[in-house]
């Protein structure tokens, strides 16, 4: 059944219905009261109605007493709001700096009269509802806003909007009149904006009168400084225009006093110069004006002037980061002076030096051909001498033979003897004079050590016996490449010598493996020798503290120093007086047939050349150390490839399409790549070449590099005996070179 009532409808719009109904109801009743049943139905629920309209009403009725009440407490509420409002405005009117607040949407919600209080032409634009947009342009448009000359109201305005992004933000703003506005922007928690405008002009002028201050204390620091300075010293700025300068400055050129003066510039400056002082280093005064003129970089120019009285300055002149410029003068006439003098007094000694090494060149060609005519001369006499006395031993023996007088005997041993010492000496003075005419044959093959040690053990056994020496040896497997009958002779002599200068104790003899080299070694407890005795003993019939028991000749020790220079075998020598010495002799181990023919090959034409066929790559940038290693190598029969830089190096090995055999590399080079990575950089082109580094770094760390990357080490002054060791070497692993 459809409601006559609606219940959407106020409680007063429903009561009225009700009467209405229950109105023409009632009127339905008494018009129709022949039908009693349906009247009396109609009358139960007009009553029913009556009842309903009556709860009705009493609804509305406690509706309209809360509707009452609420009103009571809304016109309340809105009194405490407007309470809250009055002392929120209230508040920030008395806060010393300006606020606004913006809502959500950017909207100006309220502010203070301090707010925009100094942009005059701003306050009046100030609403509530004002964009945030538009309120930034009215700023940005305010002729109260003071801008940098470089920045456009255009700018500004796109820059303070851009701020507005971020959620804090303070900065300081310029108004005209030297006056200062710190403007502080914040979120609120429902992305509002509140701003704070907030005078800082004491502030700003305090702070920047002690940076006046400050600036002063430096100024006057630096002026102090400036004076303090031997040259002469004048600052420009970008305007050309002399800001500083210093009292040398005015005593070197004679000016005015140019301190306090602000109407110097650059050009007058030299104007007053150019009267007196000549500029003699290929720099015109144009050229000087245009370089002060140049709005790019300025590379920094020095440049030489005479002055009138012969004096002479040095000008240097550099660009400062303000586009500004210091030019600094230096007298240097004593230097240049003294240049000269030093100049002329060279010139003087290099043609003193040239006459003198003329003339030494003559005396060095007049020694060379008195030592070959020497060498010539006792090879000559010796062949012929050895013949007679020869024959003088035939005779001799056949004496020997031919009496049984046992006197006569012991006259003919003697004799035997005599002519035995005399044909050692011949022979000692012929193997000499071949070694120093490089006429010595050498025959280079692979031998064990033990041919040439073990027959010379039985020999010196017995003679230490005879003296009352211990001698012992230490027997070797190893094989060398050497001439064995020089080798034999080397070692013989450093037995005999041994044995002869040790009056008591023992004698060692034995080899030690070092490295690619065996180390022959002779110990004795002899008599030692000191060291400034020590390069004596090399010399041809030089003996130290001779006596009768030592027989010596004096020709052994200089017979085993030449055949070991000829054979490359270096020679070594410690010896403390009292106490013993020892001689060593280190020659090259043998590695396998191929290498032992090879090095056969090589020693043949010892003299010719032990390196034909090698070519060496050479960098260093030291020109005379080229020279001088590249002289070694060709007079040994090698070729050299030199370059000064790792670059050139390269370029050379990429233009001539060749590898070299072995590879000598300076480890500073400067600048570029040094030694090791070179050699890194050729090991990655080329794959592994014999490699040495040469340097005077003798550090661990070097030593160390060297060693991971198993390099050579030859450190300098350079010796030709090293290079050669590490050129006729037959294996890659060089390791390192200890420095004696």
């Amino acid at each position: 059944m459809t409601s006559l009532i609606n219940p959407r409808d106020s409680l007063e719009r429903q009561n009225e219905k009700l009467l209405k109904i229950s109105q023409a109801l009632m009127r339905k009743v008494e018009q129709n009261t022949e039908q009693s049943g349906f009247a009396y139905h109609q009358f139960e629920r007009a009553a029913l109605l009556e009842t309903e309209v009556q709860q009705r009403t009493l609804e509305l009725e406690r509706t309209l007493d809360l509707l009452h009440e609420s009103n009571a407490q809304l016109e309340d509420a809105k009194v405490e709001a407007e309470t809250a409002w009055s002392n929120l405005t209230e508040a920030i009117e008395t806060i010393n700096e300006g606020f606004a607040l913006f809502d959500e949407n950017d909207r100006l919600v309220l502010f203070n009269r301090r707010f925009c209080r100094d942009l005059k032409d701003v306050e009046d634009k100030l609403r509530s509802g004002l964009f945030f947009e538009d309120y930034v342009r009215a700023v940005s448009q305010s002729r109260y806003l003071a801008l940098p000359p470089d920045q456009s109201r255009a700018d500004w305005a796109k820059l303070r909007q851009s701020k507005h992004r971020d959620e804090h933000v303070i900065f300081n703003a310029s108004l005209v009149g030297d006056v200062w506005l710190q403007v502080s922007e914040h979120r609120t928690s429902r992305n509002g904006t509140v701003i704070l405008q907030t005078d800082v002009t004491d502030i700003i002028r305090m702070e920047r009168l002690e940076r006046d201050k400050m600036r002063h204390r430096e100024a006057v620091k630096l002026q102090a400084t400036l004076d303090h300075l031997k040259q002469g010293i004048c600052i420009f700025d970008h305007k050309l225009n002399l800001v500083g300068s210093n009292k040398r400055m005015d005593r070197l050129l004679n000016l005015m006093p140019m301190r306090g003066n602000k109407n110097i510039t650059f050009r007058s400056l030299f104007e007053q110069l150019q009267s007196d002082l000549i500029i003699d280093s290929g720099i015109s005064t144009e050229q000087l004006n245009a370089w002060a003129d140049s709005v790019g970089f300025r590379d920094p120019i020095a440049f030489e002037a005479t002055t009138r009285g012969d004096r002479i300055y040095s000008f240097f002149a550099q660009e400062m980061p303000d586009k500004g410029f210091v030019i600094s003068v230096t007298d240097v006439t004593s230097e240049r002076t003294a240049s000269r003098a030093l100049a002329e007094m060279n010139e003087k000694l290099e043609y003193l030096v040239e006459e003198r090494t003329s003339e030494l060149e003559d005396a060095l060609s007049e020694a060379e051909r008195a030592n070959a005519s020497k060498s010539r001369f006792v090879a000559a006499a010796s062949h012929d001498l050895l013949q007679p006395l020869s024959a003088a031993k035939l005779f001799v023996s056949s004496i020997s033979d031919r009496t049984e007088n046992e006197d006569i005997r012991q006259i003919v041993s003697k004799t035997e003897s005599a002519l035995q010492g005399v044909e050692q000496i011949i022979e000692a003075l012929l193997a000499i004079s071949k070694l120093d005419a490089g006429k010595a044959v050498f025959d280079i093959q692979t031998i064990t050590l033990a041919e040439i040690i073990n027959p010379l053990r039985d020999e010196v056994t017995q003679i230490a016996r005879d003296k009352g020496l211990d001698f012992a040896f230490v027997e070797s497997s190893l094989s060398v490449i050497s001439d064995p009958s020089y080798l034999r002779r080397i070692v013989r002599n450093l037995l005999s010598n041994a044995v002869r200068y040790t009056a008591r104790g023992r004698i060692l003899a034995g080899v030690r493996r070092v490295g690619n080299h065996a180390r022959i070694e002779v110990w004795d407890t002899g008599c030692g020798i000191a060291q400034k005795d020590q390069e004596a003993i090399f010399r041809e019939f030089n003996q130290i503290n001779p006596n009768p028991s030592n027989s010596g000749l004096g020709l052994g020790l200089a017979i085993v120093e030449r055949a070991c220079k000829s054979l490359d075998h270096p020679l070594d020598l410690w010896s403390e007086p009292d106490v013993g010495s020892c001689f060593s002799v280190l020659v090259p181990l043998a590695r396998s047939a191929d290498l032992s023919d090879r090095a056969q090959s090589e020693a043949n034409t010892h003299r010719r050349g032990r390196l034909d066929g090698t070519l060496a790559l050479l960098v260093d940038n030291n020109q005379n150390v080229c020279q001088a290693v590249t002289q070694l190598i060709k007079d040994q029969g090698g070729e050299v490839i030199s370059a000064a830089s790792a670059d050139e190096a390269l370029k050379i090995i990429d233009e001539i399409d060749v590898i070299p055999d072995a590879l000598l590399l300076d480890y500073q080079l400067g600048t570029g790549l040094n030694g090791v990575e070179l050699y890194q950089e050729l090991n990655s082109r080329y794959g592994r070449i014999k490699t040495a580094i040469i340097s005077a770094d003798r550090s661990a760390e070097l030593r160390q590099t060297c060693s991971d990357l198993d390099l050579k080490m030859i450190p300098k002054p350079l010796d030709a005996t090293r290079i050669f060791e590490f050129l006729t070497s037959f294996d890659d692993d060089s390791g390192l070179d200890e420095p004696s």
